[in-house]
């Protein structure tokens, strides 16, 4: 008889029966963090161990949950309570397992991706994950039908084949991180392997209806398809606008930035999977690509700290969930055992199964191939192999099949042989592709070169050991004048890094005949030069000399200038670019907006603009030192620094004609950066005062909460911009100025303030003359009636008065 004990807890005890060894033990939920605990502290074992190693850490882990499941499900060695704490995972229910898991690992896979990246190979990633995931789910599904003798129907057959047709972004980005493969291959990999697991689920979801009797037509279909896929990206982008917009009302507060985010990815998975029924990977995707768009507005203590906090969790949920999936694998391999008296024949239907998905992956890959090596950043041949190989299977396949044995018990539609041949067959391929295809990929970069050193990695590399050698130079000549007597030759021995550089070396090196370094190539050296820039950008913002916006349209122009970098320095370009007034700026021009709304926008744009230029230019001159600091007196060196000062000098016209025609703006900026580097100079000298012990702990905390009320003001209310009033540019005009007293009076009650934005017309030849325009800032041509650079501040003056 069964019974329930009370006792100091509430839980409920799940007595077993005997087993055949006339053993019986208590299952007790908390059970489930025994073996939570010890799947953490093997993973914390596994990376010690595999430190340095080329062996992918999530490879060992899937061994392990594999070997330990076996123990637990295939042997009378039973576990004890980390056993039951197995088994409570194991029956772990398939949509709760991705409910728990993907939020975390979907989101902080997208948001650690690079957004130019992103943009640029976007249409590889989306001819990969649509079609390429369609194709695939046929191909899979059509050989598993005329293979096979398991006597499925082609819908059944389909709905393993879409299950199997995507690369898990679990386990690809997990493997991507411990190969350190490439930026753009690894932003192609990561983002397709989410995106087609993401349309491999809507896919899953239309032959999962269909296996359960649902019927659907061809445009049905179509239609399904489309509005489980966008409607999922839809989503994703409405939770990550919102979020971001909430972020903007919250200043240096990290903790709630971080529980935002949390929070809304699972929110927003929830939203999709469960309520809108589509993609919730998909959603992730979306949300975590909106995030990875403002991670540049954060700045270097906030930004670090948001990266160290999803990787810690990242690192949690991959190591519970491939020790999970190894478990799980286990026990589908034990219980198909008991259901196919010829296991042997089923381990090789799965060894033919994995040898079909290579091939179908093989296919697709090549199938597309021209349209890859032209689209975004191109794809050689060795590339396109790596893709091939990185098509790994993992937990979201085998959640998925599991949601398929849960379903599974009626013969008419899903006999539950079928459902567990489901999970056998998935858990198979999953254990494979990971075992063979994860193992052998660093081999894989190995023999293409891929890993190796370029020259110019290489000349960075010798730079940098001879930056060391310099400092322990140093820092033994200061040793060598103090008291304590020490042996240097020890010392030395355990710099190892800086053993192979020669101290009689020249560096920076020599120049040869031609004035050109034979080593580097003109791009290496732009390269260099923008990633100085982009680290200037950053110092700027964490001084808090630019705003958020700026940091953003800086760093996409250092982004697009290294794309182009064999063609010269570019990010000027694109930074005019974003200079200018849009388009849809001459509807402020129309009578239809409100002045006041028209001047705040044009003066924003033109601060903005002020922003980025000084930026620019203080970036830029930080640069050109770093390079020549580098590379020495050689002729690159000198082309590239020849190319930015003829960049910084159109910087500096750009901001002499605001200065000439709105010095306003000019005196608004410098006013603003002024105030900001005397707050940090306060919170620095409050800082030297609580080191020094002089204040206590509870005095600082309220002197530096006011300190942060004012930088907060300074963000939100920043210094305004200071216009000339209509009186007063009518009291200074040369010719109106004279005038009688009661004249003036009636042009100041009569005129108005217009402020105009570039383009639009003031007069044009022939036309009937109704008013006088008065400039107060700016200028005009007379050549079309056009603006030449900025906005101007106009005094309209009816004919009436005259």
């Amino acid at each position: 008889m069964w019974t329930v004990e009370e006792g100091p807890f509430p839980y409920n005890l799940w007595q077993q029966g005997e087993n055949n060894n006339n053993n019986s033990s208590s299952s007790n939920p908390t059970d489930a963090v025994l073996f939570g605990g010890i799947s953490l502290l093997i993973g914390v074992l596994c990376r010690t161990l595999l430190r340095r190693t080329t062996i992918p850490y999530t490879v060992v882990l899937l061994i392990v949950g594999t070997a330990l499941g076996s123990l637990e499900f295939g042997s009378n060695c039973r576990l004890g309570k980390l056993g039951n704490g197995i088994r409570i995972w194991a029956d772990i229910d398939a949509d709760l397992l991705l409910a728990v898991f993907l939020p975390i690992l979907i989101f902080e896979g997208a948001f650690s991706m690079e957004v130019h990246q992103i943009k640029k190979c976007m249409p590889q990633m989306l001819l990969l994950a649509g079609p390429g995931v369609l194709i695939s789910t046929v191909l899979i599904g059509a050989a598993v039908k005329l293979a096979f003798p398991y006597d499925w129907n082609w819908t059944t057959s389909l709905l393993l084949g879409g299950i199997l047709s995507a690369t898990d972004p679990v386990a690809v980005v997990a493997l991507l991180k411990d190969l350190g493969a490439s930026k753009k291959l690894s932003t192609i990999v990561e983002g397709e392997s989410m995106m087609n697991d993401g349309a491999a689920i809507v896919v899953y979801q239309l032959f999962y209806r269909m296996v359960l009797g649902k019927s659907f037509g061809w445009v049905s279909v179509l239609e399904y398809l489309a509005e489980g896929s966008l409607g999922s990206v839809i989503i994703g982008l409405v939770f990550g606008m919102a979020s971001l917009f909430w972020l903007r009302f919250i200043y240096n507060d990290t903790l709630t930035d971080f529980s935002l985010a949390l929070t809304v990815s699972y929110i927003a998975y929830y939203t999709a999977q469960e309520e809108a029924e589509a993609s919730g990977i998909l959603t992730l995707v979306a949300l975590g690509m909106v995030f990875a768009m403002s991670k540049d507005t954060h700045r270097a203590g906030g930004k670090q700290s948001l990266h160290e906090f999803w990787g810690m969790i990242a690192y949690i949920a991959n190591t519970l969930i491939f020790i999970l999936s190894g478990v799980i694998i286990a026990q589908s391999i034990f219980s198909i055992g008991n259901l196919d008296d010829n296991t042997g024949r089923s381990w090789g239907y799965v060894f033919l199964l994995y040898i079909i998905l290579q091939v179908a992956r093989t296919i697709v890959v090549f199938a597309f191939y021209p349209a890859l090596c032209y689209l975004g950043y191109g794809l050689d041949w060795k590339e396109a192999i790596i893709i091939i190989w990185s098509g790994l299977r993992g937990a979201v396949g085998l959640a998925l099949s599991l949601s398929v044995k849960g379903a599974s018990g009626d013969p008419k539609y899903l006999s539950s042989e079928t459902g567990a041949m489901f999970v056998f067959l998935t858990g198979g391929s999953v254990l494979l592709t990971l075992i063979i295809n994860g193992s052998t990929a660093q081999l894989l970069l190995s023999l293409f070169g891929m890993d190796a050193l370029s020259k110019s990695e290489e000349t960075m590399v010798n730079y940098a050991k001879h930056q060391l050698l310099r400092k322990a130079e140093e820092f033994s000549r200061i040793c060598s004048g103090s008291n304590n007597p020490f042996d240097w030759m020890t010392v030395g021995g355990y710099a190892s890094c800086i053993k192979d550089v020669c101290e009689d070396t020249v560096w920076p090196p020599c120049t040869t005949n031609n004035g050109f370094l034979e080593i580097d190539d003109m791009k290496t050296m732009r390269v260099c030069f923008l990633k100085a820039t982009r680290e200037a950008y950053w110092s700027t913002f964490n001084e808090g000399r630019i705003t958020e916006s700026t940091i953003s349209v800086l760093m996409e122009s250092v982004d697009e200038a290294i794309d182009l970098a064999t063609q010269g320095l570019h990010d000027w370009n694109y930074i005019s670019t974003r200079l200018k007034f849009p388009g849809y700026y001459k509807l402020f021009s129309t009578s239809v907006c409100p002045p006041r709304l028209t001047r705040w926008f044009v003066l924003k744009k033109l601060q903005d603009s002020c922003h980025i230029c000084s930026a620019f230019i203080h970036a830029h001159r930080i640069a050109r030192q770093l390079l020549l600091d580098y590379t020495g007196d050689n002729g690159n060196a000198a082309i590239v620094v020849a190319e930015s000062e003829v960049e910084e000098l159109e910087a500096r016209k750009f901001l002499e004609n605001v200065k000439n025609s709105m010095p306003e703006i000019i005196h608004q900026t410098e006013s603003r950066q002024v105030t900001f580097s005397m707050l940090k100079s306060l919170d620095e000298c409050l800082s030297d005062m609580e080191k020094d012990g002089i204040l206590t702990e509870k005095v600082v905390l309220h002197v530096h909460d006011l300190l942060q009320n004012d930088l907060e003001k300074l963000l939100r209310s920043p210094p305004s911009v200071s216009i000339p009033k209509p009186g007063d540019v009518l009291s200074i005009h040369p010719l109106l100025g004279n005038l009688s007293p009661d004249f003036q009076s009636d042009l100041k009650r009569f005129a108005s303030s217009i402020l105009k934005t570039p383009g639009c017309t003031l007069y044009t030849k022939g036309s009937k003359l109704t008013s006088v325009w008065l400039i107060g800032n700016g200028s005009v041509t007379s050549k079309g009636a056009l603006f030449l650079f900025i906005v101007l501040w106009i005094q309209h003056i009816p004919e009436e008065v005259f």
